[in-house]
């Protein structure tokens, strides 16, 4: 990529968004940050700076769906490319707050796509979801198979993926690439960034950490008998920096071709909720307590990512195993006790 072009990164301050850019910054680019903090900090902003070694080109705090403040963002800036992360994220959530999902995540969309549209920018890597394949009969999984959402949050990325495929056979001067990521976790190897979710955390590294921190009592393991080698589900977790150096990747690799893309973005290894407890009780040096309770609303068996699309493509691939993704969620569990800012 030219080195005068600037990216737009939306829902920067969050945890993917955040650790991805570290990844450009570091790699020379220039970017652009949009977040509205309703899931996220401005702490992540100074932290992004720091790590990096320098600071983005701007910052702004703004909801995607006010249309004004977004059209000002791009009233000041070039942007040679956009990668879209902003949305509500927590299954759980999603199927008691479903309107609001649907708004967020597929109203902020459209709404940057309008702002797109308005400024010549023709350039999108969309943060897309695993989730979308939902209730899987088969793992691994590749980008061909059926889509099968479960719950709001899978339903409000699979229509996000519609609405993109139809503006990209409306508009072919467009270059669309969908990352259907699987379950990120970790921390940037510093310690300084990593996973601060507002109140008591969805997702289950963070969760486990606090466990592990004395902060919550013991993990809730959502059920054990799935259709699992031990009855609890089965996901393919993967680094946040697997998945940060994914984005950037990708931004070299929009002009490949024009229209709408997916690809995966995983290691191709299930690992089952008890194996996730073991790992980071051999990290931390003790058991972590749980029970076991009922499934939730919303959940599946296993989802697990056949990642030979994007190796094939790009020639890329995952480096970093549970080793470190646990090793690295610990760290910063540690140094971040209560979170940024503490």
């Amino acid at each position: 990529m030219p080195g005068s072009s600037t990216v737009l990164v939306t829902g920067a301050a969050g945890f993917i968004g955040s650790h991805t850019c570290v990844e450009l910054l570091e790699h020379g680019q220039e970017i652009v940050l949009v977040d509205n903090y309703s899931n996220s900090s401005p702490e992540a902003v100074e932290r992004i700076a720091k790590v990096a070694g320098r600071p983005p080109a701007a910052v702004y705090e703004a909801d995607l769906l006010d249309r004004r403040a977004l059209g000002k963002v791009f009233e000041a800036h070039s942007f040679d490319a956009v990668i879209h992360f902003a949305a509500k994220k927590a299954v759980g959530e999603s199927v008691e707050q479903p309107v609001d999902y649907y708004d967020t995540n597929v109203g902020g969309t459209t709404a940057l796509l309008r702002a797109m549209h308005d400024h010549g920018v023709r350039r999108l890597v969309f943060s897309s979801s695993c989730s979308i394949y939902g209730d899987a009969t088969k793992v691994p999984l590749t980008e061909s198979d059926p889509a099968r959402p479960t719950n709001p949050y899978a339903t409000s990325k699979w229509l996000c993926e519609q609405v993109l495929s139809d503006v990209c056979r409306r508009l072919p001067e467009l270059s669309v690439l969908a990352l259907r990521y699987f379950n990120p976790v970790g921390a940037h190897p510093s310690g300084l960034l990593g996973e601060v979710p507002h109140g008591v955390p969805d997702n289950v590294m963070p969760y486990i950490a606090q466990v592990a921190a004395g902060r919550l009592g013991r993990l809730k393991i959502f059920g054990d008998d799935y259709p699992t080698p031990d009855g609890t589900g089965v996901r393919d977790y993967i680094h946040v920096m697997d998945v940060a150096e994914g984005h950037r990747v990708a931004l070299d690799h929009l002009d490949d071709e024009r229209g709408m893309r997916v690809l995966n973005l995983g290691t191709g290894r299930g690992t089952s909720v008890r194996q996730l407890l073991a790992a980071f009780a051999d990290v931390c040096g003790a058991p972590i307590p749980y029970e076991i309770t009922g499934r939730r609303p919303g959940d599946v068996a296993e989802l697990v990512a056949d990642p030979t699309a994007v190796a094939r493509a790009w020639g890329w691939a995952t480096t970093r195993d549970l080793t470190a993704m646990v090793e690295d969620a610990w760290r910063f569990q540690q140094i971040n006790p209560s979170g940024y800012g503490n």
